[in-house]
């Protein structure tokens, strides 16, 4: 199994359009240790020309672009990508699917039902696509344990896992708490045995969810901000990290162990990758104290480009 970090930023990308935080102002003036970055998402391979698309960034022509194994040009109008899965119905994770309407056959999409929901009426990009490639959907169970696979990559097993969040600021069931409207993935080589559990908005590791985080091999997971109060701090949102589905990597105050690094200490062994990093996080800056801390404790950080063998 090949995973393919298409994009390794949050929402808005790095540098984001409109942002003059230090680290966007950093990586436009090209300071070392700043690496600009795509909106979060990621592809997966058996091994073949064949792909799957987790999320469909704004950001996707780009990311197809840079990503040659994307296009494998075998016809006239041809594409790697067989199936994309949505993690939830965020702006960010889902508008990229417009720029795919090109399609040759309907585009296989892959969501929860609360998903689908969203994108057919708060966000219609559903009825929207029918005017041009189509949509064959797949409905994704969030209470089953059965897994499944996308053809024709049978030997990779996927797990959809419910995780705490909630659904997009315009959807009308915004506050319903939904079951489905975050998911996470556990993806199973079925040859060399291998897990990859893939959670890019994650709010807590709760009691549930140990026995896939413990199975997995390699932990794929939410890296948006530093600190609870980072966009209260820095001036741009009177939101903390749990207020948008995200857990910080240092601790609350006056709760040891609830950061995401102490909860990645408590899986030795694994390999540990942040990913979704917003552009106020400090972990941006390559050379700074925040980058020492993630690899004291065995953490590293995604980028754009990213491969990851499993």
């Amino acid at each position: 199994m090949k995973i393919k970090v298409l994009g390794s930023a949050a929402g808005g990308g790095f540098p984001q359009w409109n942002c003059n935080c230090n680290n966007c102002q950093s990586v436009r003036a090209g300071k070392p240790g700043f690496t600009a970055r795509t909106q979060s998402s990621i592809a997966i391979s058996d091994g073949s020309p064949n792909w799957i698309l987790v999320n469909a960034s704004p950001d996707i022509l780009t990311q197809i672009k840079n990503t040659p194994e994307l296009q494998p040009n075998r016809s006239p109008r041809d594409t790697g990508i067989c199936g994309v899965i949505l993690m939830d119905a965020q702006i960010d994770h889902v508008t990229g699917l417009l720029m795919m309407r090109e399609g040759k056959v309907p585009m296989r999409l892959y969501t929860t039902p609360a998903v689908w929901e969203d994108l057919t009426s708060g966000l219609p990009l559903v009825p929207t696509l029918e005017y041009y490639c189509g949509v064959k959907w797949t409905p994704l169970c969030t209470e089953c344990e059965k897994p499944f696979s996308i053809a024709p990559m049978d030997t990779l097993r996927i797990k959809s896992i419910p995780l705490i969040s909630k659904a997009p600021p315009y959807s009308p069931s915004r506050y319903a708490g939904r079951v489905g409207d975050n998911i996470g993935l556990m993806i199973e080589d079925t040859q060399s045995g291998k897990r990859v559990f893939y959670a890019p908005g994650l709010e807590r590791i709760t009691d549930d969810l140990l026995p896939h985080v413990e199975a997995a091999d390699v932990l794929l997971v939410d890296g948006t901000f530093w600190t609870e109060d980072e966009m209260v701090r820095n001036g741009f949102s009177k939101k903390m990290a749990a207020d948008m589905g995200h857990l910080p990597q240092t601790d609350l105050p006056h709760r040891d162990g609830s950061g995401m690094i102490s909860q990645l200490d408590r899986f030795p062994g694994k390999r540990k990758i942040l990913i979704h990093i917003n552009n106020t996080n400090p972990i941006l800056n390559e050379l700074g104290p925040e980058r020492d801390i993630l690899a004291r404790h065995g953490i590293e950080v995604s980028f754009d480009g990213m491969e990851i063998l499993a």
